[in-house]
């Protein structure tokens, strides 16, 4: 029986989130390092440490809504046609503001030649100087331009104007799955459906890592809901990328019949003190300021995991400071359902994953010797097929209105100030800055990534 016929669960604290401010020892690879499927199929030889191997085989990212029967694949333009030369910020209408943060504002906007809909980020020149946050616009456009996986959110254009810098992503109707689930009963998932979308975030983080990216902010606002009901990471602008990502290598349990397990955590071979994430979400060793690695993003999977599974997350306090107290001191407990008659609570197979997910040495966590294959490995994946996860059911659709532009998964944000986005739209792209500028928005290059049609055997 679901939750929403229980005992009510214990009272979910305040679901504001407070991001951590970055340190400023952040560094950023801005080489435009492409880590599509083509280069990762050209790594080096992986170092075998048996004598079987499996292939690995090419992801197979979103078909447009339009062309459900197709993938695409994508690759930027280094030297666009005179058609996409005209691209700019005036190629677009504004629909309606679906959200804004400290630097900026993101909007649904239709392509005026084509119609297509997308979910443009605008940000502040003026506010990230200000901020001190424009080495995290660099760090999002690079890693979306490089990267290609069917759970993370695709970016189609990038530009800049005088005063804004514009990212023009897919617009995924669903809207933030931070929604979706505080719209559900109690505001938890079965475990089923729970299972599902930690899986689907097990395989872009998988990806990520090998490319050697480390998202460092997993958490359910930043996950859209795609209108096919699968899960798309996004706002990669706390992530950090190694300088070389090291190759995979291939690896067997002492498991029989198991298959090889490819090793991910030799290619985010990176370690950083920088100070970033969101409160409830951080890993011990960040709060601590011991350095972290790929491996935070493993605690955040489970506190993912624990929050999907209860309605509210394990260790948040009444403060910023009694949070991070509980994060590293704190045993981790879980809700007593043994009086409720109608419901269990979620299987101790899934309590043994989290657990493991949030050992607070992150030597000690699961993840932390191969990475990905470690946590897919567990029992609470067997069930789940990962080559086939894209072509599963989703437990989630998301509701359409007869206005497919309507954005009714989408809260009603208000502008806070006056801002003519058409006006800002229709502004020339900025001149190449000279030495004498010093522009530091100089790098921030266009780009416009081809979604090339290859029809499905």
């Amino acid at each position: 029986m679901s939750p929403s016929s229980t005992s009510p669960l214990p009272p979910a604290p305040s679901f504001q989130r407070n991001l951590v401010v970055p340190s400023t020892k952040m560094t950023l690879d801005r080489t435009n390092n492409s880590c599509t499927n083509d280069m990762l199929l050209a790594m080096p030889k992986p170092q075998f440490k048996s004598t079987h191997s499996t292939p690995l085989l090419p992801i197979r990212p979103y078909s447009q809504p339009e062309r459900s029967h197709s993938h695409t694949t994508r690759s930027v333009s280094a030297e666009p046609t005179r058609k996409q030369e005209q691209l700019s910020a005036s190629s677009f209408s504004k629909i309606r503001l679906l959200g804004k943060g400290d630097v900026g504002k993101v909007y649904l906007v239709k392509q005026k030649d084509n119609g297509n809909l997308y979910a443009l980020k605008v940000l502040s020149k003026k506010e990230m100087i200000r901020r001190n946050k424009i080495k995290r616009a660099y760090a999002e456009q690079t890693i979306l331009a490089s990267v290609n996986h069917p759970f993370i959110v695709p970016l189609y254009h990038s530009f800049q104007s005088k005063n804004y810098l514009y990212l023009a992503m897919e617009f995924c109707a669903g809207g933030e799955f931070f929604r979706a689930l505080q719209r559900r009963p109690g505001r938890v998932l079965m475990e089923n459906d729970a299972r599902f979308y930690a899986a689907e975030m097990v395989a872009a983080l998988e990806y990520l890592h090998l490319c050697g990216i480390v998202f460092r902010d997993l958490k359910p606002e930043n996950i859209l809901l795609h209108e096919s009901g699968h899960l798309m990471l996004s706002d990669f602008d706390l992530s950090i990328q190694s300088p070389s990502a090291g190759a995979p290598s291939i690896v067997r349990t002492n498991l029989p019949f198991s298959r090889p397990m490819l090793d991910t955590k030799s290619c985010a071979n990176l370690r950083t003190n920088s100070f970033v994430g969101t409160e409830e979400y951080l890993a011990p060793e960040v709060i601590r300021g011991d350095g972290h690695s790929s491996t935070v993003d493993w605690w955040a999977l489970g506190i993912f995991i624990y929050e999907m599974l209860y309605g509210f997350t394990p260790f948040k306090g009444t403060s910023r400071d009694e949070t991070f107290d509980l994060i590293i001191t704190q045993s981790l407990d879980f809700p007593d359902y043994s009086n409720n008659v109608y419901y269990s609570g979620p299987s101790s197979t899934a309590r043994s994953l989290i657990r493991k997910l949030l050992h607070k040495d992150e030597t000690k966590r699961i993840g932390s010797k191969a990475g990905a294959s470690e946590v897919k490995s567990h029992a609470f994946f067997k069930p789940i097929n990962f080559a086939l996860l894209r072509n599963m059911k989703p437990p989630i659709i998301p509701a359409k209105s007869k206005n497919a532009i309507d954005a009714v998964n989408f809260k009603h944000v208000k502008e806070s100030f006056s801002f003519d986005l058409q006006k800002s739209l229709a502004a020339p792209p900025s001149p190449p800055a000279t030495d004498d500028d010093e522009d530091p928005f100089a790098d921030f290059g266009s780009a416009i990534l081809h979604h090339d049609i290859v029809e499905s055997p």
